[in-house]
């Protein structure tokens, strides 16, 4: 979330401590909630940590100003996602703005995790650490699972990054949160290019292409993987041009077919010969050899070579997940919701596929039981 300073309505401003009531839909029952603090604010409007007055619970309330003349895709799509790596949708209402009599408010309350991909990685980073390869392992996993669920219905996140993802840091649970870019995607119909933000733009972004698929998004998760390794982003560029001569330091000049399949509307734009620099330099760990294989599948300039959301989780860089003795870092057998897959992703996957990714299930059924 960026840091933007927006003028909002006043209604953006709600009175700390004091019992805010968020009226349900079409009948449904409302919710009451005790905004706590700011903790998100950019152009999109402000995110508040709110206690439910119901169970006490720790929820996130997302305030949007919204034009009454256009839909709010972002709460059209996150209504309809029930996934357990995508964050629940609690309530989402619209209120009219008082002082802007031709916008609406949207609530969007949804459930609040206190840490992110970016959060977590800096504090191994103060201390000059490495995030432990299982946590990266686990991150990752969820997040790709996340992808497979949406790239299924053909829905594009558009802005994948590390403070999108937020987890529980007792359990690793990770959500993929603000569906604000997000949009279903339709074959040979144009969008709009400059979307999701610079260090995780796939190439065919960042050379204009507007007839782009899902696996934009397959890109960003190598860029946040990579991040996450590296304790630092992959590819920093300082602008949309400089963007590309970051990814061109890494993978080397794009050929003539590569700059094809990125943008099929442009003509071949002739690079400096610029030989690939081997992500096994830039990840030295031994231990890194599956990761730095799978970096190297999914960070191609070819968006068709990406591998599919399903496909990442079967690399072999996950095996150790699938390990009935695999313990998380606080002792505790792993949970049992990474391998209850939905209907979706079982259909994306196909059955070789899935005997992969439900190797050594039984052994984790007669485990997690106990």
């Amino acid at each position: 979330m960026s840091d933007d300073e927006t003028a909002f309505p006043p209604e953006f401003e709600l009175q700390l401590g004091k019992a805010l009531d968020i009226p349900g839909e079409k009948g449904e029952e409302g919710i009451q909630v005790v905004p706590e603090k700011v903790i998100g604010k950019g152009s999109f409007g402000v995110v508040y940590l709110v206690k439910s007055l119901k169970g006490n619970t720790p929820l996130a309330l997302k305030l949007v100003l919204q034009d009454r003349r256009y839909k709010n895709r972002e709460f059209q799509i996150m209504r309809t996602l029930v996934h357990p790596c995508i964050c629940r949708l609690v309530k989402g209402t619209f209120i009219p703005s008082i002082s802007s009599p031709d916008d609406l408010i949207l609530y969007l309350l949804m459930d609040y995790y206190p840490e992110t991909i970016h959060s977590i990685y800096r504090q191994y980073s103060r201390l000059r650490q490495h995030v432990p390869l299982l946590i990266v392992r686990l991150i990752t996993y969820q997040l790709a699972r996340s992808l497979a669920y949406l790239h299924y219905h053909n829905i594009a996140h558009r802005d994948c990054k590390p403070t999108n993802v937020l987890i529980d840091p007792l359990t690793y649970r990770c959500v993929l949160c603000d569906f604000g870019s997000a949009k279903q995607l339709v074959p040979q119909e144009n969008n709009v290019a400059y979307i999701c933000s610079r260090f995780y733009r796939a190439p065919e972004l960042v050379i204009g292409n507007q007839n782009y698929t899902c696996a934009i998004d397959i890109w960003s998760f190598g860029c946040i993987m990579a991040e996450i390794l590296l304790g630092q982003p992959l590819f920093p560029g300082d602008s949309s041009i400089d963007q590309l001569v970051e990814i061109v330091r890494v993978l080397g000049s794009p050929t003539a077919e590569e700059f094809l399949a990125m943008n099929p509307t442009l003509k071949s734009v002739k690079f400096k010969d610029v030989k690939r620099y081997p992500f096994s330099k830039i990840f030295r760990s031994k231990a890194h050899t599956d990761a730095v294989d799978l970096l190297t599948k999914v960070l191609v300039y070819d968006p068709k070579k990406r591998p599919t959301a399903m496909e990442i989780l079967a690399h072999p860089f996950y095996d150790i997940l699938r390990d009935p003795d695999t313990l998380l870092p606080n002792g505790e057998r792993l949970p049992a919701f990474l391998f209850e897959f939905t209907e979706e992703e079982r259909k994306a996957a196909g059955p070789e596929l899935m005997a992969v990714l439900t190797k050594n299930r039984e052994q984790f059924n007669i485990l997690s039981s106990h």
